[in-house]
C-alpha cells in the first residue's frame, strides 16, 4: 500500500507541478488571484511544505472561486489527494464522489475511482471488527478493474482484492466460530458453508470445512460432516484442518472411517 501510495503520488504530483510553472505567492487572495497561481501555492503547501490541511483548503478554493476553469478539476482531485494523505478518508471520499458527478469523462477519472478505492482500502479494519468497510473496498476495487482493465491501477486493485477477500473470509469463520461457542449451530454452519461456497481461494476455506465436519457431527449430520471431511482430505490432505478433522471423525465413527479407508 504504501508504495502505491508514493508511486502515484509521485506520478500525479509531478505531472501536476509540470502545468505550472508561475511563481508560488506565500498568500493569495482567491477573487483577484489567477486560478493557476493558486493551484501553484496550493501544490507548495502540499508538497513543499506538507501542509496538508492548508492544502486541502487551498484548492478547494480554486474550485469555489474558479469553478468552470480548467484547473477545477485538478484542484478537486489535489484537494482529496491532500485528505487521503492526511488520514481524512472521508472527506477523501466526498470530494471523489463530486468529482466524479462532475467530470465523469475527465482524464483524472481513472485515478479518481482509484484513489476512493485507495482510501477504503486504507480503513480495512482486522477481522475482529466488522467487515463491512471491507465489502465497501471490495466493491470499489472490482469497478477499478473492471472500469480499467488495462491500467495499473486496475493491476493493483486486483492485488488488494484478493487481500480484501481474505479479510472477508476470516471474518466469517471468526463469526461462526463464536457461533459454535454459543451453540447457535445452524447460524454457524450457514457462516462455514459462505466459506466454502464464496472463498474457495482463500486459506480459510480449510477451517471452514474442519468447522463444517463439526457442526454436521454436533447436528447429528454424520452423512454431511464425512462429505465434508472428505472434500477437505482431497484438496488439502496435507492440512493441519484435515489432521483435525481426521481425528474427530475416528472419534466419532471409527467403524464408518475405518470402512471408508
Amino acid at each position: 500500500m504504501k508504495r502505491a501510495k508514493r508511486f502515484f503520488k509521485t506520478v500525479l504530483v509531478s505531472a501536476a507541478a509540470a502545468l505550472c510553472a508561475c511563481s508560488t505567492p506565500d498568500a493569495a487572495d482567491p477573487e483577484t488571484t489567477a486560478p493557476e497561481r493558486l493551484y501553484n501555492r496550493a501544490l507548495d503547501l502540499l508538497v513543499k511544505k506538507h501542509e496538508y490541511t492548508l492544502a486541502a483548503s487551498a484548492f478547494d478554493e480554486i474550485d469555489r472561486y474558479y469553478p468552470y476553469s480548467r484547473w477545477a478539476p485538478r484542484a478537486q482531485i489535489m484537494q482529496a489527494f491532500s485528505y487521503y494523505v492526511k488520514r481524512e478518508y472521508d472527506d477523501a471520499e466526498q470530494v471523489l464522489d463530486r468529482f466524479l458527478q462532475l467530470y465523469p469523462g475527465n482524464s483524472f477519472a481513472p485515478y479518481a475511482y482509484y484513489l476512493k478505492a485507495l482510501s477504503l482500502y486504507a480503513q480495512l479494519s482486522d477481522t475482529d471488527r466488522d467487515q463491512h468497510m471491507t465489502q465497501r473496498t471490495l466493491d470499489a476495487l472490482n469497478e477499478v478493474a473492471r472500469r480499467f482493465p488495462d491500467t495499473p491501477y486496475a493491476a493493483d486493485a486486483e492485488r488488494k482484492i484478493v487481500l480484501a477477500t481474505d479479510y472477508l473470509a476470516a471474518k466469517q469463520v471468526k463469526i461462526g466460530v463464536f457461533y459454535l461457542k454459543r451453540n447457535e449451530h445452524i447460524a454457524a454452519m450457514n457462516r462455514f458453508a459462505d466459506v466454502v461456497r464464496n472463498f474457495q481461494q482463500t486459506a480459510h476455506v480449510q477451517e471452514a470445512l474442519y468447522r463444517l465436519t463439526e457442526t454436521y457431527l454436533i447436528l447429528g449430520l454424520d452423512g454431511e460432516a464425512r462429505k465434508s471431511a472428505a472434500v477437505l482430505g482431497y484438496n488439502y490432505p496435507s492440512s493441519p484442518w484435515y489432521d483435525k478433522a481426521y481425528a474427530l471423525m475416528k472419534k466419532h465413527d471409527p467403524a464408518a472411517l475405518a470402512a471408508q479407508d
